[in-house]
């Protein structure tokens, strides 16, 4: 959230380990959202409501500009119940202290209602309608039924559980950490706040499949007056759209009225193993905050990195457009390639040897993992070899591969092939990948990259998807690390535009 100019970010910590535990809420302090100043922890086992531990919530600003924080405690019980947190000093812009007001928990699960205790947590950012009531979303599920069950309350303080939640969906397994936001419709790409309803915007309900790990989301309609979501496609599982095909989960957004962006921050977890992580002192990190709004098409959300993380370029590195035979990568210097940002775009004209694609191919993270960087092909594999050591013993790769189906259109399929990653055997090495609804013909096709030496976030088609590797290198760190363009099919592919920036460190002490 944002309070007074100030950003604020509040997280699950274990002071104790790099493993998970019963966590307290750690609290992070910015004015730019990419330096980060670390504040006193913020919650911690204080009453019976959260005595064995705080798990995620969220912040609504109340009116008079004042920040109330719904999160999930654990009780002595190890149920699940929902707690209520205020700061202590308001004239503080860091609200460094917390306080949990007595009458916590304000939601607990209802056994009438067949809540299952241990399947009730994560509530929303709340919204207010023009009845004056609020209304919040808290992540459940009934059998294996995905629900976001609804609470109203007059005060913030007592809440009372609707009879229908806002929207379920069968087989999706529990949904966590939830999200439900209005975003402007026809392109534009301002944020709006949480509470802003009528026929100038669309709503998202986002939810975190905690079965397989996928942050998904659908567009559609809210009806106040039934307290209903429509979504416009009727489904939410794992075949829904993700903000990310990557390494994220649990992700929140928040309005930022000072800029009038709505802004997500996202979880990436290690793919390293235990052992490793305790090596290195640290496991999981926040990756870097993007703006997102509705497409011009209002079937999917656009996603792109903050601006303020330009502050962190060096000097550009440009390269002319050019033709990348088949077959042929091209080195980019002049750029410190273990800590990046880059953009590319790509021209395609020879369109003589491109593949079929086969209607059978309808899962895109396991196509590429089929067709990986080395599978030569007619148009792809081409793009990025990021974090790549000068012999290529290692690399993980970004790229695109394009076929063409039976009604003369094109496929689009972005991967991230972290199989050749590194040299240590530990770490998962999956290969991800995404489908991407663009015309590589007329519009081109582009990336942008942010490298960050165990992290590679990939933006696809001017952020209409992404993807998000957590690799460690053995040999391609620090200045042993390369970047190359690539192109190993049979066609040649032009560069249209190539810049890269060797990135600063940002601050995060």
């Amino acid at each position: 959230m944002i309070y007074k100019g100030i950003y604020h970010l509040f997280y699950q910590y274990n002071p104790d380990g790099v493993v998970w535990a019963p966590p307290v809420w750690a609290h992070s302090t910015s004015t730019d959202l990419v330096n980060w100043t670390p504040q006193p922890i913020a919650i911690e086992p204080q009453m019976e409501a959260n005595i064995n531990g705080s798990w995620s919530g969220s912040a609504t600003i109340l009116p008079g500009n004042r920040p109330a924080m719904l999160f999930t405690g654990l009780n002595s019980k190890y149920e699940q119940v929902q707690d209520l947190a205020f700061p202590k000093d308001l004239s503080d812009p860091y609200l460094k202290e917390w306080a949990l007001i007595a009458q916590n928990p304000v939601m607990f699960p209802s056994p009438e209602n067949n809540i299952n205790a241990s399947s009730f947590r994560d509530p929303t950012t709340a919204w207010i309608l023009s009845d004056g009531i609020w209304r919040v979303l808290v992540g459940s599920k009934t059998g294996t039924t995905g629900t976001s069950l609804l609470f109203k309350s007059k005060d913030f303080v007592n809440w009372v559980q609707t009879k229908s939640p806002l929207y379920s969906y069968k087989l999706s397994g529990m949904w966590e950490c939830p999200d439900f936001f209005p975003v402007y419709i026809n392109g534009k790409q301002n944020g709006v706040d949480t509470s802003v309803i009528g026929p100038h915007v669309k709503h998202v309900l986002k939810n975190s499949l905690d079965d397989t790990k996928h942050d998904i989301y659908t567009i559609g309609t809210y009806k106040p007056k039934k307290d209903a979501y429509v979504p416009d496609v009727g489904f939410m599982n794992d075949s829904s759209l993700r903000y990310d095909y990557g390494k994220y989960y649990a992700s929140k957004t928040f309005f930022d009225d000072t800029t009038e962006r709505r802004i997500l921050l996202g979880w990436a977890n290690e793919s390293s193993s235990v052992a490793d992580d305790m090596k290195k002192g640290w496991s999981g990190i926040h990756t870097i905050p993007r703006r997102i709004s509705l497409d011009k098409h209002g079937k999917q959300l656009i996603q792109w990195p903050i601006s303020e993380i330009e502050a962190l370029r060096g000097k550009p590195t440009r390269k002319p457009a050019q033709v990348i035979k088949g077959g042929s990568l091209v080195e980019i210097s002049g750029v410190t390639a273990a800590q990046a940002d880059v953009e590319i775009s790509f021209g395609i004209h020879e369109l003589k040897n491109i593949e079929k694609f086969d209607a059978s191919w309808t899962d895109p993270q396991l196509l590429c993992s089929q067709k990986g960087a080395s599978v030569s092909g007619g148009l792809g594999p081409f793009g990025l070899l990021t974090l790549a050591s000068k012999g290529l013993e290692e690399y993980t790769a970004v790229f695109f591969r394009i076929f063409k189906a039976h009604d003369n259109k094109f496929v689009v399929l972005m991967c991230s092939d972290q199989s050749r990653s590194s040299l240590n055997p530990t770490p998962d090495k999956t290969t991800y990948g995404t489908f991407m609804d663009v015309d590589p013909i007329h519009e081109g096709l582009s990336l942008r990259i942010l490298i960050d030496h165990s992290v590679v976030e990939s933006f696809g088609g001017n952020g209409k998807n992404v993807i998000t590797s957590r690799v460690y290198p053995t040999l391609a760190i620090h200045h042993a690390a390369y970047l190359y363009a690539f192109n190993y099919g049979s066609e040649s592919v032009r560069i249209t535009s190539l810049t890269a920036w060797s990135m600063k460190k940002a601050n995060i002490a």
